[in-house]
């Protein structure tokens, strides 16, 4: 199963083409794609215009949606970031720490474009896209 960041989605929305757009552009319609609830808030809040914010809310409804937080990821959010911490490494959002923390604790891939997330992926097995 495949997370998307806000990051992306962000950019999709937009009409921005990059690479991560781009793939997600692909999977859409032939891969699962999860939207967390976290991330659905991210993005929908970001709308001014409340046609854009109703055809963003139909297309992401369209997904399977998970909840990112809870206790369990929490703690093993902060652990993940205080290890990130000892090795001189800050997280700028602790949003992307639980989105990370979630993806490795429930073997999700990551289709991102947010420098925050390549800690996880170098120190602690993040899978990603791209």
């Amino acid at each position: 199963m495949i997370l998307v960041d806000s990051s992306v989605w962000i950019d999709y929305f937009k009409g921005v083409p990059t690479p991560q757009t781009d793939m997600l552009d692909l999977l859409l319609g032939y891969e699962p794609i999860l939207i967390g609830d976290l991330i659905l808030l991210e993005v929908l809040q970001g709308f001014s215009k409340q046609s854009d914010f109703n055809k963003a809310q139909e297309l992401l409804g369209e997904l399977e949606a998970i909840e990112l937080g809870g206790i369990e990821i929490a703690r093993k959010g902060a652990q993940y970031y205080r290890k990130l911490r000892a090795k001189g490494i800050t997280v700028r959002k602790t949003m992307d720490v639980v989105i990370a923390a979630r993806c490795i604790e429930n073997k999700l891939e990551l289709l991102h474009d947010d420098r925050d997330f390549l800690p996880f992926t170098e120190h602690f097995g993040l899978r990603t896209l791209l």
